[in-house]
């Protein structure tokens, strides 16, 4: 053994593992995609309570899976105790709208390839990946759906309102019926022309009827 021998370190031999310029290009390339994602995620969303933590955690995701591949695919061994310590890890938080998850494939696959040394894989799919959600979830049908819901009294204004509406209506549909004694309450979904709810003020001065109340809906947080 030599003096050199002595101090030779396997830590030391692998801080020149990965060099300089490849971890700053992709760390900076997976800014730059993570933060696409985020952007693409804070235009297509669409529930009820917008969570910028969130956003922000598939910046931060992107990063760290690039930071992880980077290492992985620098030591074999190094590969191998990557996985048993990600195996230990369990995450918790429950996933509210379906299209988060898509969003958390997306950021951790594109920190994948990106650390793979495949940057116009990453590049390109993630820009194909965003047009394709910017064009179908922001979608919009011609005639956007509404919930209407009137209290009448008798089954004879329950059915001249039922008229009402196929005339002043493309659509309607009755969710839910609910009687008592002398009150009759309709929950009705309906399509309208021309986004005019002056109907509903005809429907509420109709003899019979009590109210009429028109809500914004969307299939996902109003059953």
């Amino acid at each position: 053994m030599t003096f050199n021998d002595i101090f030779k370190s396997s830590f030391i031999e692998n801080v020149t593992s990965v060099s300089i310029l490849d971890m700053v290009l992709a760390m900076v390339l997976a800014f730059c995609i993570g933060l696409f994602i985020f952007y693409i995620y804070k235009k297509t969303y669409n529930g009820v309570m917008y969570s910028a933590g969130f956003g922000t955690s598939l910046i931060a995701l992107t990063m760290i899976t690039t930071l992880v591949i980077l290492a992985v695919t620098s030591n074999v061994v190094l590969s191998l105790g990557m996985v048993g310590a990600l195996s230990i890890v369990r995450f918790r938080t429950a996933i509210k709208e379906p299209l988060d998850i898509a969003f958390l494939f997306w950021a951790i696959a594109a920190g994948i390839v990106l650390a793979a040394g495949m940057i116009p894989l990453a590049v390109f799919g993630s820009v194909f990946i965003g047009v394709i959600l910017l064009v179908f979830v922001n979608k919009k049908e011609r005639t956007d759906p509404y919930i209407l819901i009137v209290n009448c009294i008798d089954s004879n204004t329950e059915k001249a309102v039922n008229e009402f509406l196929s005339k002043h209506s493309t659509r309607s549909i009755v969710k839910s019926k609910t009687v008592q004694k002398g009150n009759i309450e309709l929950n009705l979904e309906v399509r309208i022309k021309d986004d005019n709810t002056d109907f509903v003020n005809e429907i509420a001065d109709m003899n019979g009827v009590n109210s009429a109340v028109l809500v914004s809906y969307n299939g996902e947080y109003m059953g």
